[in-house]
């Protein structure tokens, strides 16, 4: 009997959660779901409700109630939102009755008290998302591409954009005129629009379409990406916004005056980034990360600040704490933050008081949390929750730390292995850890190691793009590392591969993977490697520096450090992080010559991260050394020509996973190679 990690056409048409909120009274969450679409070519999303339950329910260890399916579109639901009164916001581009020619996505309302939902917006650009909403007033923030050529007029802006994009579709213009850096975004050209920040009072009767206010006229590039919040009134909006630089911007904070639009700087340093603002529910005080940029000498602390909303008295907090969060939200009633951050391979749930004491880690488990929210009236908190045995789902989490799931319309699929943590010491002292995917049945099972990209990440949840449980699913042990650079352990821990990507990441994943390879369900014989981004990197440094693994694959890696640096989409970071000697001493494609492994090299033409430039001169220069004087090569390249740096359409996918599992198999298994029968 197939699996769906057996069978690739059932994996890819698994439902997937990856949305969360809670309505401000505490009782109901919303989630998006992402299920397959008919045509089995994209995911359509929709948009469900479960019961939030209460702390009590954690005693039964039972999910509350059942999940209700509240929206259904053919053009799919995103980005939800609870009104102060329990309205449900979402952004879609299904059709509106009233404004057929409409194709783009708008601001929608599914009222609390029952009914069809509503549009909220007819912006000829279409809605980002919702960017925050007030707790007591009827005002909602939210993003909007408007061309630079409207004007700056809050009262014209939107009817001069929507004829100057007329004007664009009649002729046919596509052409772009940029004036900064940079010009495009990891799978996405910028421009010529701008993200504004619009602002909305969703008060309006129950036929009323109402006008947003632009309250960022002629931003630039510097609202790309906005985070921020509304204070309680929805007067003042607290916003993390870019100020250009050379190559690139500098995150800082800022206030926005709802009503006159007038902004008030609070935090602006050279070479530091303010992100991640929150606000405190009475709309007194302000929570960010502060983070002085990295330069070749190493990585800096990302530190927990706050201030009052005016800026004043501003004060780092946590002070002894040494993981990095990923996100910040203000408990019920403003005395401590909630945040998540990796820590050793998990990603807990901490709490972090204002008042200076010791940073309280609240779940002890295996499991790697995201996507806090806490209900505005109640307190309650809700997340998101996955490790390798299982997707994202939704949970509670009391104030002891007590988790419970909660009701979900995507059940957690039975996975075909188990997880087993392993570790070793390197060579310098260090501990090295990872998970090791073991597969059903005694082994001795073939070893896959796969490389995490970042490089600052941690292998420490749920990919439904890197899975390796369908390698498990044939018969793979999955080696899941954290090297050098990883998160989760320390700033030292990170800063031992810093400027030296081919150093200690490399010998720490030799030195566990040797670990691994001495277990006695493991066929050291019968060994490959793989990685993506900086994971493809790593596998390329691999291919180059040892002769160990059968078969290596190579996906969107970065191959020739010096042409990367000036074609990537963020230039700035990535040249601030290696001096010339370190991108001279870490630079795979100088051991070109020294690849013995065959490889399989992936590439999608539409990566801006890791442009294809990376996997083209890869290819050719692996032909330049190692091509027969027929061109024949043990080698693969698997092409993309309209996929980005995840490869993310499913049939795509699936072309993918055939490829690695029939490139790995003849490698490693000794199996006759199959072309897939989709690349012709």
């Amino acid at each position: 009997m197939t699996t769906p990690f057996s069978d690739l056409d059932q994996y890819i048409a698994l439902p997937r959660v990856d949305g969360i909120a809670i309505s401000p009274d505490g009782e109901r969450v919303a989630l998006t779901v992402s299920a397959l679409d008919p045509d089995r070519t994209g995911y359509r999303r929709s948009i469900w409700q479960v019961p939030a339950g209460n702390d009590a329910d954690a005693a039964s260890g039972d999910a509350p109630g059942t999940a209700v399916r509240l929206t259904r579109s053919a053009k799919g639901e995103g980005g939800v939102a609870f009104t102060r009164t329990g309205d449900l916001l979402f952004v879609s581009a299904r059709p509106d009755a009233d404004a057929d020619e409409l194709e783009t996505a708008q601001l929608w309302v599914l009222p609390a008290t029952g009914g069809e939902a509503r549009p909220l917006t007819r912006l000829a650009g279409g809605v980002g998302g919702v960017l925050a909403t007030a707790a007591s007033s009827d005002v909602v923030a939210l993003t909007a591409d408007l061309l630079p050529g409207a004007g700056s007029e809050p009262e014209t802006v939107l009817e001069a954009d929507a004829a100057l994009r007329k004007a664009r579709t009649d002729k046919k213009v596509r052409a772009i005129l940029h004036e900064t850096y940079p010009v495009r975004y990891w799978d996405h050209d910028l421009g010529p629009a701008q993200t504004h920040v619009l602002t909305l009072d969703t008060a309006g009767g129950a036929d009323e379409v109402a006008q947003p206010v632009d309250r960022t006229p002629a931003p630039g590039r510097s609202l790309d990406h906005v985070a921020g919040a509304l204070t309680p009134d929805g007067s003042v909006l607290l916003a993390a916004v870019g100020v250009r630089e050379a190559r690139g911007d500098r995150s800082t904070l800022v206030t926005i005056d709802c009503t006159s639009g007038h902004r008030t700087v609070l935090f602006d340093d050279v070479d530091v980034d303010h992100e991640m603002p929150a606000l405190s529910h009475d709309g007194r005080t302000i929570a960010w990360v502060r983070t002085v940029r990295s330069t070749p000498a190493g990585a800096a602390q990302q530190e927990v600040w706050t201030a009052g909303i005016d800026g004043s008295d501003p004060h780092r907090i946590a002070t002894d704490w040494d993981r990095w969060p990923s996100e910040l939200v203000f408990e019920h009633g403003d005395r401590a933050l909630l945040a998540v951050a990796d820590q050793d391979g998990r990603a807990p749930v901490f709490r972090i008081p204002l008042d200076g004491a010791a940073v309280e880690q609240l779940t002890h488990d295996d499991w790697a949390y995201s996507s806090l929210r806490v209900a505005e009236v109640t307190g309650a908190v809700v997340a998101l929750r996955a490790s390798w045995a299982a997707p994202l789902h939704p949970v509670r989490i009391a104030t002891d730390g007590v988790v419970t799931p909660l009701a979900t319309p995507a059940a957690l699929p039975d996975v075909p292995a188990h997880l087993e943590e392993v570790e070793t010491t390197a060579a310098d002292g260090a501990r090295v850890r990872g998970w090791l995917v073991v597969p059903e049945g005694e082994g001795p099972h073939p070893l896959l190691l796969w490389i995490h990209g970042g490089p600052l990440n941690s292998w420490n949840q749920w990919s439904w793009r890197w899975n390796p449980m369908l390698l498990a699913a044939r018969g793979y042990a999955v080696l899941l590392p954290d090297p050098a650079l990883s998160t989760g352990y320390g700033l030292d821990f990170v800063n031992r591969g810093w400027n030296a990507w081919g150093q200690a990441p490399y010998t720490d994943l030799m030195a566990i993977t040797d670990a691994v390879e001495a277990r006695g369900d493991i066929d050291e014989t019968r060994t490959a490697a793989m990685g993506g981004s900086f994971g493809g990197y790593m596998a390329n440094w691999v291919a180059g520096h040892t002769d160990r693994f059968r078969a290596i694959v190579t996906h969107a890696s970065l191959w020739a450090l010096d042409q990367f640096n000036g074609t990537t989409d963020s230039s700035q970071y990535w040249s601030s992080i290696f001096d010339a000697a370190g991108i001279e001493a870490n630079d795979p494609h100088r051991f070109v010559a020294d690849i013995t492994s065959p490889m399989l090299v992936i590439h999608g033409d539409k990566d801006y991260r890791v442009p294809i430039g990376e996997g083209l001169r890869l290819w050719s220069e692996l032909a330049e050394h190692h091509a027969a004087p027929d061109g024949t090569m043990p080698h693969r390249f698997l092409y993309f020509p309209d996929e980005n740096h995840w490869v993310l359409s499913p049939q795509h996918a699936v072309v993918w996973y055939e490829t690695v599992f029939a490139f790995l198999g003849q490698h490693v298994i000794g199996q006759e190679w199959e072309r897939p029968e989709l690349l012709g």
